[in-house]
């Protein structure tokens, strides 16, 4: 449960970490946060932030006032602020050596399988290309139907897909206290969280839900999506400079710890996944590097059966149609059809353009 041996953190900071009371921009508590992502980016570790600020920031740009912005204007202003906010991010960061890339997400994009296997990918790509992805809802196009509405939970969701060992939940208090700690003296901070249900059975969350912008309900929720992913999460106050050495020099936080393995609840989800669109036969030899769990590969593709897309779920199946695994395929069956039996360096050639090399990735696949 420490911080500095995850390889994967995703971090969500709030608005009012950005932007102060005054509507100025923290340009120092940003430049501190950056130095703290340079040391952790030093140590190999793979960096996601998930801010909120497009809307405050394009409030500030336009002089409006938020509380009188209805939603359609909300989503134009959010589409100024996204400038912004890049902007911010991309000048803060750039003195630090730091590469930025922007993602903008909605609620179904992390919910709907595909799509989040396509994120899944992006996310690994740009941490290939040594980039530090920049997550936000994407207010411009959400409907209050479509919408998390806090980026509390868009941040477990990104935990989730980015397989994170770590999310940090940078909020204006120090973590999880027994009682509101703005009201009351004798608040204690609870330091570790095994079991929500059993640890908070006598904490009225409602109570003390007046700090951060989604409020500590929306973090608890947070916390449970984190746990069924196998992910710790942590709830730190963010307010002070440089706060990520805070944590890990104080540890004066909140964390939670998860309830399963990372692997066991990818594995999980896959194998209970709807009922699978289609079969890929294999030869002796892919079978046998499957049960060495490496990934699928064209080469030992035998045949292909039913229609599916990219990240559909498929059965494989050996040469005496026994299933021996299942998984979500990084090619549509028509796109397997013409590279099975072929090594991986012709890929490209067969399809015209760069691909994955695996037909299956070892991490999106079950043995049964």
């Amino acid at each position: 449960m420490y911080l500095k041996n995850s390889k994967i953190i995703v971090i969500k900071i709030g608005s009012s970490l950005l932007v102060d009371e005054n509507k100025k921009i923290r340009k120092k508590w940003l430049s501190s946060f950056a130095r703290d992502i340079k040391k952790l980016k030093d140590k190999n570790q793979k960096i996601v932030i998930v801010s909120s600020g497009a809307i405050a920031l394009g409030c500030k740009k336009m002089n409006f006032n938020k509380k009188n912005i209805k939603l359609d204007k909300s989503q134009a202003i959010a589409s100024i602020g996204q400038i912004e906010l890049m902007n911010l991010f991309s000048q803060t960061f750039s003195k630090f050596k730091l590469n930025i890339s922007q993602i903008l997400l909605t609620l179904e994009d992390t919910e709907e399988r595909r799509r989040s296997l396509n994120a899944k990918r992006t996310f690994e790509n740009l941490f290939e290309l040594g980039f530090i992805p920049v997550v936000n809802e994407n207010d411009t196009i959400a409907t209050t139907e479509i919408k998390y509405g806090d980026n509390d939970r868009l941040a477990s969701r990104v935990a989730q897909i980015t397989n994170a060992d770590t999310l940090i939940l940078l909020s204006d208090v120090d973590g999880l206290f027994t009682k509101n700690p703005k009201v009351n003296k004798e608040a204690k901070l609870i330091k570790i969280v095994n079991d929500i249900n059993k640890d908070l059975k006598e904490i009225n969350i409602k109570g003390i839900n007046e700090y951060g912008s989604g409020g500590m309900q929306t973090k608890i929720e947070a916390a449970k999506i984190c746990q069924l992913a196998g992910s710790s999460m942590i709830i730190a106050n963010g307010l002070y400079s440089n706060p990520i050495s805070k944590i890990i020099e104080k540890n004066n936080c909140t964390w939670f710890s998860p309830k399963v393995s990372k692997l066991h609840a990818r594995k999980k989800w896959i194998i209970s996944s709807i009922a699978p669109k289609g079969n890929i036969v294999i030869d002796d030899g892919a079978k046998k590097a499957l049960k060495l769990g490496k990934s699928l590969l064209a080469a030992g593709i035998k045949n292909v059966s039913g229609r599916f897309n990219k990240g559909d779920h498929i059965k494989v199946l050996d040469k005496k149609n026994n299933e021996c695994a299942r998984g979500l395929s990084s090619f549509s069956s028509d796109e397997v059809k013409k590279i099975m039996g072929h090594h991986s360096n012709e890929i490209q050639k067969l399809l015209g353009y760069v691909a994955k090399s695996e037909v299956i990735h070892k991490d999106d696949m079950v043995e049964v």
